[in-house]
Order: structure tokens, then sequence, then C-alpha cells
């Protein structure tokens, strides 16, 4: 049984950086993934994040670029990394730069939001490793300052969320642009049809890695439900604060506003918070995760936004303030810890219009979550805590409403 980066293959400059990250020996995916991928197979990778599933793709493909020791074409690049949000953009440009720190490698990352010359600055000087979103990158393609023929080594990650988020044209306009003859990479971490047609489409003879079953929760997660009426939501939230194990904490809102608020009133209470969502400027965000990654600020209040893909070490606790109205985005949220083989709390706060949300994610997971009635802000008992038929009507209803 592999347990070394070593056995996979990986090259010296790689271990050394390997070492200086602190990583120690390959997750599943890395140990599955990694000797194919440096023989240039095409991949079809089911995988959450929180997988190690980002050093999977960066450190074979690190390697085959090194190694063969091109000079990309102004404009153009050797490798392309395509991803739905700008945070994943900008985290795996990180994990690029720690990996690849004695290679020499140039990487650039381009994303919307932001001005683009820094960017085209950077496409100019031909970088090896390129990481974009769908949305900027076909701007700057029209605008004649991104080629794409001389990719390699094509990733797609995300593939799911680029669906969820409507980038799939995008994507295969992008694809399209592709040479035909390529190392292709898909991750996603469930399977839907759309994305099997894609992954049939783009992939060759694929080796197929699938790490977890489809939308499970994470086994090292200690699942919990309040049942809480809507008005107490955040007296029930700074009570749960009071206990010091939660020391670094993502609350998830269904709403822009409501994560607002709820930033909004933790700090009024003392317990230092940032809100990062849609609306927040590329900059704004960038600082919120900043603050909550280097401990200055305890809470972060975040829409589905930050569900996927944001890789912060240390996470204690999630808190659902409001329950998601699709049950796979629960299974998204709550992988924000217990990541890396680390243990993690997820916390659910359920007012009683959300209880036939509640179903659907028991029904997803395959158990029941454990209920929490030592809290002073207990709901108001109902003669059918947990509705299986009468639900969905009312549920329609207030999708409707928001």
């Amino acid at each position: 049984m592999t347990t070394s980066f070593t056995d996979l293959g990986i090259a010296e400059p790689l271990l050394r950086a390997l070492a200086a990250e602190g990583y120690a020996e390959p997750t599943p995916i890395q140990g599955s993934a990694i000797p194919h991928l440096l023989q240039g197979r095409d991949l079809l990778g089911i995988a959450q994040t929180g997988t190690g599933k980002t050093a999977a793709f960066a450190l074979p493909m690190l390697q085959q670029l090194a190694a063969r020791r091109e000079r990309a074409a102004p404009r153009s690049c050797r490798s392309l990394i395509l991803t739905p949000t700008r945070e994943l953009a900008a985290q795996i440009g990180e994990s690029f730069r720690g990996y690849g720190r004695y290679l020499g490698l140039r990487h650039a990352v381009i994303f919307g939001g932001v001005g683009q010359q820094p960017q085209v600055d950077a496409l100019a000087r031909g970088p090896d490793i390129l990481v974009a979103t769908p949305g900027r990158l076909l701007d700057l393609m029209q605008q004649g300052h991104a080629k794409l023929d001389g990719v390699s080594i094509f990733v797609l990650d995300e593939a799911d969320r680029m669906l969820d988020m409507g980038f799939v044209r995008d994507v295969r306009r992008i694809v399209a642009a592709l040479p035909k003859r390529r190392q292709t990479l898909l991750f996603s971490a469930t399977m839907p049809a759309d994305i099997a047609r894609l992954a049939a489409e783009i992939l060759t003879d694929p080796l197929r890695v699938e790490v977890t079953p489809q939308a499970t929760t994470v086994e090292l997660i200690d699942q919990r439900v309040y049942h809480v009426d809507a008005g107490n939501k955040r007296a029930l939230l700074a009570e749960v604060l009071r206990d010091p194990t939660l020391s670094r904490v993502i609350v998830f809102t269904r709403t822009k506003h409501g994560a607002n608020r709820v930033s909004e009133h933790l700090s009024r209470s003392g317990v230092a918070a940032e809100a990062i969502h849609g609306n927040k400027s590329q900059t704004a965000r960038q600082r919120a995760l900043e603050n909550f990654r280097r401990g200055r600020a305890r809470v972060l209040v975040a829409t589905d936004i930050a569900a996927r893909g944001i890789d912060i070490d240390g996470i204690t606790h999630v808190v659902n303030f409001e329950l998601p109205n699709v049950p796979e985005s629960y299974v998204h949220r709550i992988g924000r810890t217990a990541r890396a083989g680390a243990s993690g709390i997820a916390l659910s706060f359920c007012a009683h219009d959300e209880r036939s949300y509640l179903v659907d994610i028991e029904r997803l997971i395959g158990r029941r979550i454990a209920v929490v009635n030592d809290h002073g802000f207990r709901a108001v008992p109902v003669a059918n805590p947990r509705p299986q038929a009468a639900a969905p009507a009312r549920n329609r209803h207030h999708r409707r409403r928001r």
C-alpha cells in the first residue's frame, strides 16, 4: 500500500515543497490518481472538496511541465485550470505557488470583478499555468489577449458547480478552443446526467477515481440540529458562540441580506465576524477571507458562494443558520469542516417552515441528525415535528415567497 509521495513517483523539488507545506502522506485521491496522471492519462474524479484533489492534479501537472521545459508563447499558456468561482481560482493559484516554489514555473490567475490590465500583462508573459474562471477567460479570448492553442493539460474543476452556476455553455466554448491532443481532467463532487455527458465529450479513455459515495457527508462530522423559532435564531447563535471551543466558525445563511444582518448582530455582540457573499466587491471578499484565515475574525458568515472550494484549515464548526432548500448544498456546506482527516461539528438551526428541508437532507444523507434539546430557545412543539407528506406544498410556497 502506498504510504508516501516518493512511492507515487513525485520528483524531489516537489517533495521538498510538500515537506515545507506540512504534507506527510498522500490522501486516497492523490494515491489513486497521481501515478496515472504522470503517465498522461485522462481522469474523471468524483470527489468532494477537502479530499486533496487540488494537489492530486497540481503535482503531476507541475512535474510534467517542469520536465518538458518548453516556453509558452505570449498570450498563450501551457496548461489551464478552469474553476467556477474567484475564491477557488485564487486558492488554486496559491496552491501552485506553494507546490511549485522550487521549479521556476510561472502561473497566472484571472477572474472577473477586478481590473483586467494586470491579468492582460500576466498573459502577455506566457504563463506555464493559467487558473481562470470562465467568464473573464472568454472576455480576454474575445479581446485577443488569451490564446489556448498551446494547452497540453486541461483541468475542469468543480464541474457540477459550473452547471449550477450556468457556466456549461461557456465551458464548451472554451473547450472548443483547446487543442484536440491534450490531457484532460474533470473533477466533480456529484455526477448528474449533464456532467456525465460533458465528461463523455471531453475525456478520452479516462481513469475513473471515486473517493466518496455521491452526495454523502463526511463521516468524521458530528451533525446536530436545533429546533428553534425563526425569530430566536440570532439569540441562539449568540448562546452557542459563548462556548470557546467554537473557535473558527462558518455560519451559512440563504440570502446576502441575511448574511449582513447576522454579521452585524455578531459584531455588536462583541464577536469578531466577517460576511462574504456575491454583493461584496472582490477586494472586500478577499479581505474578509484573509481576516478569517489569520484569526482576526472568529466567524465568517457566508451564503452558498462560500460553500464550495474555500479551503481554510482548522474550521471547528459549521453553523447552518438557515437550512438550504437544496439538500446537496447541506453536504457541501458542512464539508468546510473535517478536512484533511480532522474531525468537525455541524450545527443546524431549523425553524418550523424549514422542517421539510430537514427531511430532504436526512433522506439524502441516509440518517437522522441528532436533535439538541438542551438550549434556551426550543421551538414550540408541533404535532409532527418532521413532516413527510404535508410539507412539500408549504415548502414550495416559501420558495416562491423568497
